[in-house]
């Protein structure tokens, strides 16, 4: 992942919105990430019909490209699926700037490259005043945790292990594996002793 992150930004100051309005349950139904990104806000976005509902932000004209979100507090609570994340980033969005986060969500984000950066209340106020207009891009900087906003920038938390997370594309996984030599070690050296103890 680069160490910035641009996009236009949209505002959905929502409070409180969690995993089943990002990713509705009907749609965990696949084995595979595919084809998500019609699911992510489903119930916002279309009516029974499958037509946009016109009122929902990513859905107006001026927003639809829109890969930076400014959302409420507590966004992304709820269930632990993971499918809310892989979701958002199948519908392009890149970054959610926000005063807090469901903690699983934060965890599933950071694996997925998600950008959470999370801000005062002060700072989320100005931010969805500037994501409300149309045409106004973000530049969020992980290096320096800044976030640039016509012309203003705009200081952002983050803990160091998700930053260099972000920066280092990594997660457990990959760490995980980068270890392989030394577990390896370690297994065989643990049943070598096993192996000792039964025989005696």
């Amino acid at each position: 992942m680069p160490e910035q992150v641009t996009g236009q930004m949209a505002a959905f100051p929502q409070p409180n919105v969690d995993t089943d309005v990002i990713m509705p349950k009907r749609f965990l139904k696949t084995i595979t990430r595919r084809g998500l990104a019609d699911g992510t806000f489903a119930d916002l976005r279309f009516d029974e019909q499958g037509n946009a509902l016109p009122d929902f932000v990513l859905s107006k004209a001026d927003f639809r490209n829109a890969s930076v979100l400014v959302v409420g507090s507590n966004f992304g609570c709820g269930s632990s699926r993971e499918h809310a994340v892989w979701g958002l980033r199948q519908l392009g969005i890149q970054a959610i700037i926000g005063t807090d986060f469901g903690g699983i969500f934060y965890d599933n984000a950071r694996k997925n490259g998600l950008v959470l950066p999370i801000v005062s209340k002060a700072i989320q106020s100005e931010l969805l005043a500037l994501a409300s207009k149309p045409d106004v891009n973000a530049l969020v900087d992980i290096a320096n945790k800044t976030i640039a906003v016509d012309g203003s920038s705009f200081e952002f938390e983050m803990d160091p292990a998700t930053r260099q997370a972000l920066l280092d594309e990594r997660d457990e996984t990959l760490d995980t594996l980068a270890l392989s030599a030394q577990i390896r070690a370690y297994e065989q050296d643990h049943f070598k002793n096993l192996k000792v103890k039964v025989a005696r």
